[in-house]
This record gives C-alpha cells, sequence and structure tokens, in this order.
C-alpha cells in the first residue's frame, strides 16, 4: 500500500513540475495584466469620468435629440450601432457607431445619415458623449482608447491579434492541472500536514506556504479558471459546444422577429419609454431597427447586476413587445456565467476587486515559492525533475483519465501535453542519467 501511494504521489509530482514549467511565464503575465485590469472603474474614471458623469441641469431633453447630436458628431459614413440612455440623473447619453458595410439600406430610425468623408475613418467603434439635459455633446472616444479596453486587450492577447489567446488559454489551462495535482499532493496525512507549521525553515517553510496559500485560494482560483475558459478561444468552443448539446444554451431573440411595414415608427424616446415600462429597472442598451422590417431591441448594460439581464425585442411600428426574456428564462450555465463573468473582471464592486487582487498577489506568491523551492532541491548539472518512482507509469491509470478529459476539453493543453509526453520519451531514452531530483 505505500509503495503504491508513493508511485501515486510520484507522478501527480511529475505532473504538477511540467503545469508549472509550462504555465509559470504566462502564469506571470496574466496575473500582471489581470490586477491591473480590476482597477479598471478608478482608472477610467479619473480618465474618462468628465465623459460618463455630468452635472443635472433641470429636465432632460427627449432621446432623440441626444441621438440628433451625436449623429450629427458622429465619424463621416458610420452607421449609429446602439444607444445606452442616461439611467441615473448624471449619466451622460453614450451612442456607439461603427463603421457602416453597406449590408443594409433603408430606414434606420435616428441612425446617422450617409455624409461625405474627407478622411477615412478609424476602424474601431466609436462613443458620442452626449449631455442629456442640453443634447450637447461633450466628446467622441474611439472605444480601443477607454482603459478598459486596453487593458482587456493586454490581458488576454498581448494587445496583438486573436490568434495570441492561446497564451493565456494555455496559462488558465495549465493552472488547472496545476491546482488539480497541487491537492493530490497536499492531502493531510499522518506524515503531512494541513496547515504550515510554526518551526518550518527553509524550504520546507517554503513548500508548506506554497500548498497552503494554493488551497486556501482554490475555490477562488476555479472560479477565475472556469470562467476565464467559457470566452477563450479554442476551449470556449468546446465549452459552449457541451452547454448547446446539454440544452444550457441562452435565450436568444430570434432573427427572424419582423416588425410591420413601417414609413415612420418609434422614436427613440418612444422606444425607450416602452422599455423602461417593459424591462426590469436598470441601465439598457438600445439598438435600433436596421432594414424596412427591423424590430428595435433592449437589453441589460450593467453586468453588475446580472439578476437584472434582460432581452426584449419591439415591433418598430407600433412598439408591440415581440420577445422578453429576463432572468427567470436563463439557464442554469447561463445564469452562472452571468455572474461568473462580472465577478472575473472585478465588477461587483470594492470587494469584488479586493478578491481579485489577493488572487493575483497569491498567485505571484505561489510561483515565487514554487520557484524557490525547486532551486533549492534542483542538483547541480541536472535538469531538476521530480523522481519517479519504479512502476510509477504503469500505475498512472487515475492521472491519465483525468488528463485526457482536461485535453478533450482543453485543446491548447493537449498540444501542451503532447510536447511534454515527447519530452519524456526523449529522457527515457537517455535514462536514469537525464537527471531527477527526489521528493
Amino acid at each position: 500500500m505505500d509503495t503504491d501511494i508513493a508511485r501515486c504521489r510520484s507522478i501527480w509530482w511529475r505532473i504538477h513540475f511540467w503545469a508549472a514549467l509550462v504555465a509559470s511565464p504566462f502564469l506571470l503575465v496574466a496575473a500582471l495584466t489581470g490586477i491591473l485590469y480590476i482597477f479598471t472603474p478608478q482608472i477610467e474614471a479619473l480618465q474618462l469620468g468628465w465623459l460618463d458623469q455630468i452635472e443635472p441641469a433641470g429636465a432632460m431633453r427627449s432621446l432623440d435629440d441626444a441621438v440628433a447630436a451625436a449623429s450629427d458628431a458622429a465619424p463621416a459614413e458610420w452607421r449609429l450601432q446602439s444607444v445606452l440612455p442616461a439611467y441615473g440623473e448624471r449619466d451622460s447619453v453614450k451612442a456607439v457607431f461603427v463603421e457602416d458595410s453597406g449590408a443594409d439600406e433603408g430606414h434606420h430610425h435616428g441612425a446617422a445619415v450617409a455624409k461625405p468623408a474627407a478622411v477615412r475613418a478609424p476602424a474601431q467603434p466609436v462613443t458620442v458623449y452626449v449631455d442629456p439635459y442640453t443634447a450637447a455633446v461633450i466628446g467622441t472616444v474611439a472605444n480601443d482608447k477607454r482603459f478598459g479596453n486596453w487593458a482587456k486587450n493586454l490581458h488576454s492577447r498581448l494587445l496583438q491579434g486573436d490568434g495570441w489567446r492561446w497564451m493565456i488559454e494555455l496559462a488558465a489551462s495549465a493552472m488547472m492541472v496545476m491546482l488539480l495535482s497541487g491537492v493530490a499532493l497536499w492531502w493531510p496525512s499522518a506524515t503531512q500536514p494541513a496547515l504550515p507549521q510554526p518551526g518550518a525553515r527553509g524550504r520546507v517553510a517554503w513548500k508548506q506556504w506554497h500548498a497552503f496559500l494554493g488551497i486556501a485560494l482554490s475555490v477562488l482560483t476555479l472560479t477565475i479558471l472556469a470562467t476565464g475558459l467559457t470566452w477563450s478561444k479554442y476551449a470556449g468552443e468546446q465549452i459552449r459546444s457541451a452547454r448547446d448539446a446539454l440544452g444550457q444554451a441562452p435565450p436568444r431573440v430570434p432573427a427572424d422577429l419582423e416588425s410591420a411595414h413601417h414609413e415612420t415608427g418609434l422614436t427613440w424616446q418612444a422606444a425607450w419609454n416602452i422599455t423602461r415600462r417593459s424591462a426590469p429597472d436598470v441601465a439598457v442598451q438600445l439598438t435600433p431597427p436596421r432594414g424596412m422590417h427591423g424590430v428595435w431591441r433592449a437589453s441589460s448594460a450593467d453586468p453588475s447586476r446580472p439578476t437584472k439581464k434582460f432581452d426584449l425585442a419591439l415591433d418598430a411600428a407600433n412598439g408591440e413587445q415581440l420577445y422578453f426574456a429576463g432572468w427567470d428564462k436563463q439557464t442554469a450555465f447561463s445564469k452562472a456565467t452571468a455572474i461568473g463573468i462580472p465577478f472575473h473582471r472585478g465588477e461587483f464592486g470594492w470587494w469584488n476587486q479586493a478578491l481579485l487582487l489577493l488572487f493575483g498577489v497569491g498567485v505571484l506568491f505561489s510561483l515565487i515559492c514554487g520557484w524557490v523551492m525547486y532551486f533549492k532541491r534542483r542538483q547541480p548539472g541536472s535538469f531538476g525533475l521530480p523522481r519517479l518512482v519504479q512502476g510509477t507509469w504503469r500505475a498512472a491509470a487515475a492521472p491519465a483519465v483525468a488528463a485526457v478529459a482536461l485535453c478533450v476539453l482543453m485543446p491548447v493543453l493537449a498540444i501542451a501535453t503532447a510536447a511534454v509526453l515527447l519530452i519524456e520519451l526523449l529522457l527515457r531514452s537517455r535514462g536514469p542519467a537525464s537527471g531527477g531530483m527526489a521528493r
């Protein structure tokens, strides 16, 4: 029995080592950029607070006046994509414009009419900020100039193209392996305490704090990894496929909804008034109809209030409600992600940011502990791989099953695992002289 336990711990330690070796540089980047990202509200308040918040001055003008002012200030030949009406008395109206592909034509209910373009507009969406009390344009900002968007791109792909998302996905995938193998290694026994011991010194102390910190943050780690993987490129596709196969896809506004024929229809203010009567009390994003039979759409614009999440579609001619789905219509999966993703981004307030800061600092300290342990134990001239007990690979059924399951779910991890197995085969071909270290 003791031999079986030794073999099991041996393989788990080897897996933990490889996962840490693969993930460390990417985790370092993810932790540092993630810590930066969670302070988006404070940084944007300093950077663009004068655009987001204004001083109340009497009664608000019609939303149509604000949209008209925004359309006049928008880049030439751009289409009005959506509008966030003022929710609170200090909120500005935010109108988002995108480059018009020319695919749709027809009445756009307040969308900017095509204007001669002397200079080609930037490719990024542009938000025009309007004072709801005076209908005066406060300013115009390309969305990629906001700190939050910049920090998000830095965190997810190092400000590079979409193809670089694999780096953070690999970090999250390998960290999942580190967590699972770390729990297996930490599991307390008669010879292994669960908590750091006061008298521990040197590498033993580093090891105990490394293990304890990983376990103490394990629930938070799982939450961060699970929510991060849901919007990753390759693992995200696998998760969404499994979600849909299990009937857990979120409700969506039917794509075939149409309005009655209309030359004139709902104004922006009328659509906003109907939405406020029909929807939960939350900040709203309004999307105008496109084409002659398009519909008005409205949805929650405040991820920090997930239970107010909704989707609404209105007939553009008469305001009839064509579709509505609130929190009660969300699936268990969509409810979990509606809560988990804003939590991952620190959007629930100061306590959320404090927890994420603790998590980020904990990850950095855990990485430091792990590398200190490694260099304290590594023998000069050796690579420092944890030594495998004889017969370990034949007793690796449980780790093998777990590895296959994780690789199916996380394709980037599968590639990294294949590379590690290839290195293992090369090391085995060189025999014991390839170097290792005892536990």
